[in-house]
């Protein structure tokens, strides 16, 4: 998974690069000012970075391509295993427009130049694309506010912890992944004010070997709930046979843990295509200039909660966070220091979407090793 690690390290410079001007994903060009008009019936087809049965971030597009195909009444090919590459994206994006397909879903960082070039060379076909970088008249890229279901999945951590200690296996110490693992530990905090959340980082995004010993590592301190943000589900299998408890990303962990997982954050990206393609069809998408950064409310990222060790009255407050979520409330709000006890937000004030893409800081009670 070298050539993963690397475009996502890429992935990460490119936004830090981008934040003055916009949120995060590339400020590449504006939208246009009129909205994109499709010529003939929406036809979409999806590009997989992975296979989709992945039991993760591809596997997570799938799912949500099947939903949207039911809520729309249309069918959705896909072509699997798509690298990062130009000679891998071209012909199979460009065979599917041959064929009449005009509404084009991407799902991954790597496609981001590929697809800036293709919608400029088919200005008639609406490309959209996960977790890319480039934007334009028919061209937008997407990703979501994972921190905020980290936010309540560190709730549900700290409800079933019998002292507060919480664990995370980490992949990079990127702002992507920092903001999950503070989102963590302020959750935790809402229900266990003294609760602390140690991370590890393991360097890599996909790499089960070194999950595994992050994930040992931390029963091995005495913490008895495992959050992740890593791709695969080793951190939640682990937290099971060691008999504690676990927080998953991209899907619901249950599957591989269903013992031991108590939150987990699920991509229902269904939320913000199917919105998408109706207004694509319906002649009023305009593409955001600087992509789509879509929270709970807007689709996305969501939890999968809670598993039944996590008390009623628990589950209750997680779930009137989330609304509150839904309603508008900010995870980075002031007052806000670092664990060094520098005032990050003032009082009053919210963390800016550029300042969250380049977060290299920790709030008071992470621990980071490596």
């Amino acid at each position: 998974m070298i050539e993963r690690f690397v475009t996502r390290k890429a992935a990460v410079a490119a936004l830090a690069l981008s934040c003055a001007a916009g949120w995060g994903p590339a400020v590449t060009s504006p939208a246009a000012a009129a909205p994109f008009k499709l010529e003939g019936e929406p036809k979409a087809a999806m590009v997989l970075f992975g296979p989709k049965n992945d039991g993760g971030w591809s596997q997570a597009f799938e799912e949500s391509r099947v939903r949207t195909e039911q809520a729309l009444g249309i069918k959705i090919p896909v072509v699997e295993n798509i690298k990062e590459s130009a000679t891998a994206i071209r012909p199979a994006v460009e065979l599917f427009i041959k064929r009449g397909y005009n509404i084009i879903i991407g799902t991954a960082f790597g496609y981001s130049d590929t697809f800036k070039e293709l919608a400029e060379k088919y200005p008639k076909v609406a490309f959209v694309n996960g977790s890319g970088t480039t934007n334009g008249p028919n061209l937008e890229s997407f990703y979501g506010r994972s921190y905020e279901p980290h936010y309540l999945c560190g709730m549900a951590a700290a409800a079933v912890s019998k002292e507060g200690k919480l664990g995370f296996v980490a992949a990079n110490p990127f702002g992507v992944v920092n903001w999950t693992v503070n989102a963590y530990e302020l959750g935790a905090r809402q229900i266990n004010p003294k609760a602390t959340t140690t991370a590890i980082y393991t360097g890599a995004w996909n790499d089960p070997v070194k999950e595994r010993a992050a994930a040992e590592a931390l029963a091995g301190q005495g913490i008895d709930v495992i959050g992740q943000h890593v791709d695969t589900p080793t951190a939640q299998i682990v937290a099971q046979e060691k008999g504690i408890f676990g927080t998953g990303h991209h899907r619901d962990m249950k599957e591989f843990a269903p013992k031991a997982t108590v939150c987990s954050l699920v991509w229902f990206w269904d939320r913000y295509l199917i919105p998408t393609i109706r207004k694509i069809q319906a002649g009023t998408w305009e593409p955001g200039p600087y992509g789509a950064f879509v929270s709970i409310k807007d689709g996305g990222p969501d939890i999968a909660c809670c598993g039944p060790a996590v008390p009623k009255e628990a589950v209750a407050k997680i779930m009137s966070e989330r609304q509150a979520i839904i309603d508008g409330k900010k995870i980075y709000a002031g007052p806000l220091t670092d664990r060094e006890g520098k005032e990050r937000v003032p009082a009053g004030g919210v963390l800016s979407d550029g300042d969250l893409w380049k977060m290299d800081w920790f709030v008071p009670g992470v621990v980071t090793q490596k």
